[in-house]
């Protein structure tokens, strides 16, 4: 019998005994996609796993882990896991989430108990066996993780296989792309409350909790049976706008202030954005030059998303853009990215990403952004923060752009 036919032998929750790991299953199974899009992400993996001369793949990102089974675990200092063989996939949840993670997730599960420190490396040495060819995440897996890795499975050798994964994750299926789609659609409600919260007086909280309300009604409506947590705004004014990943504060809004509104919504950890500038009542005229250059970047940018084009060529005609305006100096990152399942504390397809380091070719089944952003330091005409972002998803002969909230001045000039 191979690792995964004697899990028929696992205790069951509420033995009298303190198992290291056992099974625990009630309600119904409800997933963000159908089982079979998860049968043909994981056959992607197998045939990585095949080319490489893996065995079993132990995957422990909160991005991988969701990719491939579904459950988008909440870790809160304990490890978690997918065990990924031949013939089985495997979570490896903690006994703290019950059942859940058997509801929300794709194929067996596991759960280790607190009886015993390193009862997850039993758990998982149970899964994939010892003495085997294990495929791992390099970029997440920890020293401490590796040294217990070691010990538990005594791997015949260890291969990377995040950026095979992370291949497969920026190419996206139908069913991603309808999700993101629908992601979009709820930035753009958030968008639309936030720009009828914005009034001078308002705090920045204010504001970002209008757009977030708006977002999370507007999932429920939309995935009545989904998970909801993680969606946020950071909705940004005057000085803050100065970085695109700056925390939402107590700032009060000021006639003439730059704003950037920002809207996060995550539907079964897939996360999508909306981004735009703003004033409030008025723009000044340097401000405005500032604005409407970012603007013409941006629309630039819309129309580079092509096949065929790589991403170092997409950024190097924006840098001449700016360079010939004088305005390079003040780019402050990349021109857009990739979308899927990440977040601001997981997940990242680097390997789509508008830089000048990355050769990737944008072909159909990719979903980037564009998101030009200037930022003129404070004393300066203009200063503040410059961002637009739209989403946007490659296709055989083009790109379509789903984000539909208008950007520019005619439309946000707010308050």
């Amino acid at each position: 019998m191979n690792a995964i036919d004697t899990a028929a032998a696992v205790p069951s929750f509420g033995d009298r005994a303190r198992p290291a790991f056992y099974r625990f299953r009630q309600g119904e199974r409800v997933l963000p996609f159908a089982p079979e899009e998860y049968d043909a992400r994981l056959r992607g993996l197998r045939a990585a796993m095949e080319e490489a001369g893996v065995q079993v793949a132990l995957l422990t990102s909160m991005h991988n882990v969701a990719y491939y089974s579904g459950f988008l675990y909440c870790s809160f200092g304990r490890p978690y896991a997918l065990v990924v063989t031949a013939g089985g996939a495997v979570t490896i949840s903690a006994g703290i989430d019950a059942a859940q993670p058997w509801r929300r997730g794709h194929g067996d599960n596991l759960i280790y108990s607190d009886w015993a420190r390193d009862n997850f490396w039993r758990a998982v040495a149970h899964v994939a066996g010892r003495g085997r060819t294990v495929g791992v995440e390099e970029d997440h897996l920890t020293l401490a993780a590796s040294a217990r890795l070691d010990a538990f499975l005594a791997p015949a050798r260890r291969v990377d296989l995040a950026p095979a994964t992370m291949r497969q994750r920026m190419r996206k299926s139908p069913a991603e792309i309808a999700l993101i789609r629908e992601g979009a659609a709820v930035a753009d409600a958030g968008g639309y409350a936030i720009r009828e919260a914005v009034r001078v007086g308002a705090r920045e909280i204010d504001v970002a909790m209008a757009g977030r309300d708006a977002m999370e009604a507007e999932i429920a409506r939309r995935f009545p049976e989904a998970e909801y947590r993680d969606t946020w705004v950071w909705f940004q004014s005057g000085i803050n706008t100065d970085g695109a990943h700056n925390p939402v504060t107590a700032r009060v809004i000021r006639a003439g202030d730059i704003l950037s509104l920002n809207c996060f919504p995550m539907i079964s950890g897939y996360y999508t954005a909306l981004e735009r500038t703003l004033f409030a009542r008025e723009v000044d005229p340097a401000s405005l030059a500032i604005w409407e250059a970012n603007v013409a970047t941006h629309e630039l940018g819309l129309s580079l998303l092509r096949p065929g084009l790589s991403c170092a060529e997409v950024t190097a005609r924006l840098n001449a853009h700016l360079e010939e305006r004088d305005l390079l100096r003040w780019r402050t990152f990349g021109y857009g990215h990739s979308f899927g399942i990440l977040s601001h504390y997981y997940g990242r397809e680097a390997g789509l990403e508008l830089r000048e380091d990355i050769e990737t070719v944008l072909e159909p089944g990719h979903v980037v952004s564009m998101e030009p952003m200037l930022t003129i330091p404070e004393g300066m005409p203009g200063a503040g923060g410059y961002r637009e972002h739209d989403i946007l998803v490659i296709t055989e002969d083009g790109a379509e752009n789903i984000t539909k909230y208008p950007y520019g001045p005619g439309f946000n000039v707010v308050g």
